[in-house]
């Protein structure tokens, strides 16, 4: 069951945490920037509420760079291209109500100042893109300080042209505390949660299932062969959870946890999880990380503590073989169990780089022959043998509709060539 008063804040730091998977080399730099961002809105005298949106803002800004090569190609000063990940990541901010005000920030945070002046953007966006700015010219070191002439020049010259003159004159002010730039490159976690939590509020069992949702677009739309993963699970753990006995509350626990129960894969390269033949030894590595990190993530959301335990050990086996913690027997909860089954299920049936899908008949031969070794749940397979064609057309509905989400999503992204690749609803077709 998950607790009703999961703090918004934790859920956007996050996250900022799962998106910082993408690469290590860029790991904080969302709140590095929520904290400059924070410190010149306070500065300009913004109310602790719009305080709290743009720190928000901060560290969810770069939500829409899905893959590692658009993440560190705007981590140049001199950026290019940048329009497709912002408008990316206002459509995606936008399908959680929470986040309206945040989408909004983070649609304009690349507008240079003197290409805006005739449209009236939001204050935030100025703010954030200047913070950016700022925060991929510092260093990761150390010795910041001596960094600090550099970047003053970088960004008053700027005045005017790429960021608003009033915004560059407060943060000229700002640089001249070392205080300030020591405070910046500590990634202040626990400060950036105090002013998120201005907005917090208690989020109803809904909205947390509308947030997974968003986290499990963010998840699988880095690839097109991922598209529609999350969704395709969750619908499944629910169905096999409902002829288990799982009463309503719990079902809505386990369709949460199936959208987020790869959300460590965002440290898994694109190239990897696309690959059209079978993974070397460093390659499966790096795939055997993602449940590791699944769980380092989501159990830092207060009240989640069911749902990071069913979602970060789909890859247990009862034998023990399993990974990342090697978890078997009496360990593993019922709700591991059926994540297990759903995601090989899901696996086995879907179109992936290598193969395409397994008929029903080849699918339920390879789950018994992963019961026989040892490896699932006798009783979660034989429920799902049992439930067939009803759980699989469910799972296929599901899929069949998130693929026309999917593809919709992409068809109206521009420039067309950063955006991400489109992928068919009839592929998902019965």
């Amino acid at each position: 069951m998950v607790n009703s008063s999961v703090p918004l804040s934790d859920l956007v730091l996050a996250i900022a945490g799962t998106v910082d998977l993408v690469d290590e080399q860029i790991a904080g730099h969302h709140t590095r920037v929520a904290f400059i961002a924070s410190e010149i809105a306070a500065a300009l005298g913004l109310s602790e509420t719009e305080r709290a949106e743009i720190v928000q803002a901060g560290v969810l800004h770069d939500i829409g760079a899905l893959s590692l090569r658009e993440r560190l190609g705007i981590m140049e000063f001199e950026a290019e291209n940048v329009d497709a990940h912002q408008v990316v990541g206002y459509r995606l901010l936008s399908m959680f109500g929470r986040f309206r005000n945040t989408a909004e920030i983070v649609r304009h945070h690349h507008a240079s100042f003197a290409d805006s002046v005739s449209r009236q953007l939001p204050l935030g966006s100025h703010i954030l893109n200047l913070a950016d700015r700022v925060a991929v010219l510092m260093p990761q070191k150390p010795n910041i300080l001596a960094e600090v002439p550099g970047i003053r020049d970088r960004i008053s010259a700027g005045a005017g042209k790429a960021f608003m003159p009033a915004v560059v004159e407060v943060f000229m002010d700002l640089a001249d505390k070392e205080s300030f730039w020591l405070d910046a490159i500590s990634l202040p976690y626990q400060y950036l949660k105090e002013k998120i939590e201005i907005s917090d509020a208690a989020l109803s069992g809904e909205e947390l299932l509308e947030f997974a949702r968003l986290v499990s677009k963010i998840i699988d739309f880095k690839s097109r062969f991922t598209a529609v993963h999350s969704c395709g699970v969750s619908s499944s753990a629910e169905a096999l959870a409902g002829f288990s006995g799982f009463g309503a509350e719990d079902l809505r626990t386990m369709k949460i946890a199936g959208y987020l129960h790869d959300i460590g894969k965002l440290a898994v390269p694109s190239e990897i999880i696309e690959k059209p033949e079978s993974l070397d030894f460093a390659e499966y590595g790096s795939m055997r990380r993602h449940t590791f990190y699944t769980h380092r993530v989501l159990s830092r959301i207060n009240g989640f503590e069911t749902i990071t335990e069913w979602a970060a050990l789909h890859h247990e086996r009862l034998d023990g073989t399993g990974y990342p913690f090697h978890i078997g027997g009496n360990r593993l909860s019922l709700g591991s169990r059926i994540m297990a089954v759903a995601d090989v299920f899901t696996a086995l049936t879907e179109d992936r780089p290598y193969r395409v899908g397994m008929e029903d008949r080849e699918t339920l031969k390879v789950l018994d022959a992963m019961v026989s070794r040892k490896a699932l749940d006798g009783n979660v397979v034989g429920t799902l043998g049992a439930h067939f064609d009803e759980i699989n057309a469910i799972r296929k509905n599901e899929q069949v509709r998130a693929a026309g989400e999917y593809d919709n999503f992409c068809r109206n992204l521009v420039p067309a060539e950063t955006a991400v690749q489109g992928l068919s609803a009839s592929s998902y077709s019965t």
